[in-house]
């Protein structure tokens, strides 16, 4: 019986002449099938190979694999229910796994007690096929420190060749796949355990693994405001960051020198870097196909400079002709700047993106407390005054969260018509007076935005040292206020508009905090806020 005959589950193929793996043997190989039987599938005796029920195994790889680079395969055993393997390699049942144990809690539980066997017979000098510690092909096992604990025998087979290695419950190997032609190839893994007078066959598995010469990679997108970066919409004037993921698990590229070259369908032109990260902005609405080429130039070892035969001269040629011809023609690799020599491997990635108006920016512009009666002074009401820039928005939230605006109190999301510009009134309660960081996200189908702020709430009835408190913030706005419209006047001439009556009313019970302090100092002032000329509506 061959190995082929074996790892190919019985079916005979014909022989092909594969390159050779390095580390590895032709699968025409004799297999040992009285050390190691082999068993068809649906025979009885896979039933009683494994005490307390059937073993499983998983086959992974890190496939695809850049040729010339190396793929890595992890098999891993699954044993019954309760079953797991010991620091010793032997595989014992789980304490308090099962509510009727076989045996005492007070003694260790072994399903195979490997370690015994080698203490009671002295391992080598066994008189049993317990001195045959062989690989189905007759080749010793390595005697590397702990192979006496490697129970389980991994033989994998692929590309008309296997690699054998013993190991516990799980074993990983690598192949390079320099001499592995591109494409799809299948690895295949028969686990064998070892018995009292040959070894079991336990479990197979097998994984498919690419070999290509593109190297593999992802990319990524993020924006700012982008509600699903998965849709591939993004906003128009909000820049749209790209992350390239080379897949290259065995670092084969690390000494490569690697470029980037992006179009992003824009007629923008083409941008070559050498950072995996880059960022554009589309200026534009509507659909785009972006391209991207990564170039790696890998340096590898130069080929021997091998002359060829010079080509025969006749007796009637051109000069230039006689002169190509007196001379030889040397076969070599590309040489790199700083010497050696290099070959150049390409990455490819395309894809179609739509660009929209989306929301861009949204801002608290205006925060009013709201008279109640006392019925409802156990809620205080206020008024934010939003506005947006980009699309019209469709629904609201709202966060309340503590003054670090780590901790949320609580959220409240709305659906919104805006029929015209973006300017909107949201109503929240507050049950407390206190301290409160405010989160206002205006949205649509494709994008979100949002604006915070941290306002102090004094509840529908202030106490006198609240109102005092909030009484000398107040003084304090209207002095820094005159301060910095006395020095507006001094540099620069200003004729301010007339006030509108509706912005003199009395605001009690509120101090807000903005960002943008220009809204503090002239809140009288519509000049720098045309959208207030319209009342919004409430939300």
């Amino acid at each position: 019986m061959r190995f082929q005959d074996v790892l190919s589950h019985g079916r005979t193929s014909p022989v092909t002449s594969y390159k050779n793996l390095q580390g590895w043997s032709s699968d025409q190989n004799k297999w040992n099938d009285k050390l190691y039987p082999f068993w068809e599938e649906g025979d009885p005796r896979w039933k009683d190979c494994w005490k307390g029920g059937r073993v499983t195994a998983k086959l992974d790889t890190d496939s695809p694999a850049l040729v010339g680079s190396n793929v890595t395969f992890v098999v891993t055993l699954h044993f019954p229910k309760c079953q797991k393997e010991d620091s010793d390699g032997n595989i014992i049942y789980e304490r308090n796994c099962t509510q009727d144990p076989p045996a005492s809690q007070d003694q260790q539980l072994y399903v195979y007690n490997w370690t015994e066997w080698i203490d009671s017979c002295g391992w080598e000098n066994c008189t049993g096929n317990h001195s045959h510690n062989v690989f189905p092909d007759g080749r010793p096992f390595p005697h590397y420190p702990g192979w006496r604990r490697r129970n389980f025998v991994y033989v994998f087979h692929t590309f008309g060749q296997y690699y054998q290695t013993t190991g516990r419950s799980s074993a990983t190997f690598s192949v390079n796949t320099a001499n592995i032609t591109l494409g799809e190839h299948m690895m295949v893994v028969s686990i064998y355990r070892r018995g009292h007078s040959a070894f079991v066959p336990i479990a197979r598995a097998s994984a498919t693994y690419i070999v290509t010469d593109k190297i593999p990679i992802f990319v990524s997108m993020f924006q700012k405001h982008d509600r699903n970066i998965s849709d591939s919409i993004f906003i128009k004037d909000s820049p749209i960051t790209f992350d390239v993921k080379i897949h290259d698990p065995s670092y084969y590229l690390n000494n490569s020198a690697i470029s980037y070259k992006w179009n992003f369908g824009d007629g923008s032109g083409l941008f070559v870097v050498s950072s995996p990260t880059t960022s554009h902005t589309y200026t534009l609405q509507g659909n785009f196909t972006l391209n991207l080429t990564v170039q790696a130039i890998i340096p590898v070892p130069c080929k021997p400079v091998t002359p060829t035969a010079p080509l025969p001269t006749s007796a009637v040629t051109t000069g230039a002709t006689s002169n190509a011809d007196s001379s030889s023609t040397v076969e070599s690799m590309e040489d790199n700047p700083d010497g050696g020599c290099h070959i150049y491997r390409y990455g490819y990635y395309r894809n179609s993106i739509s660009v929209v108006e989306g929301i861009l920016e949204v801002n608290i512009i205006q925060m009013t407390s709201i008279q109640i009666t006392e019925s409802q002074a156990e809620n205080a009401l206020v008024d934010f005054v939003v506005t947006c820039q980009g699309s019209l928005p469709t629904d609201v939230c709202t966060v309340v969260s503590d003054p670090t605006c780590q901790v949320s109190k609580s959220m409240v999301c709305d659906p919104i018509v805006v029929t015209d510009e973006c300017l909107l009134t949201v109503r929240r309660a507050f049950e407390e007076p206190g301290t409160y960081c405010i989160n206002i996200t205006l949205g649509d189908d494709t994008s979100q935005a949002l604006a915070s702020a941290l306002i102090s709430v004094n509840g529908g009835s202030s106490s006198g040292t609240t109102e005092g408190v909030f009484i000398f913030l107040g003084l304090l706005a209207v002095f820094a206020a005159i301060g910095a419209f006395v020095l507006y006047k001094r540099y620069k001439q200003y004729k301010p508009i007339e006030r509108s009556t509706g912005q003199a009313e009395k605001q009690e019970g509120l101090t807000a905090y903005f960002s943008n302090f220009k809204a503090i100092f002239f809140p009288s002032s519509t000049e720098r806020n045309p959208l207030l000329k319209s009342k919004p509506g409430i939300v």
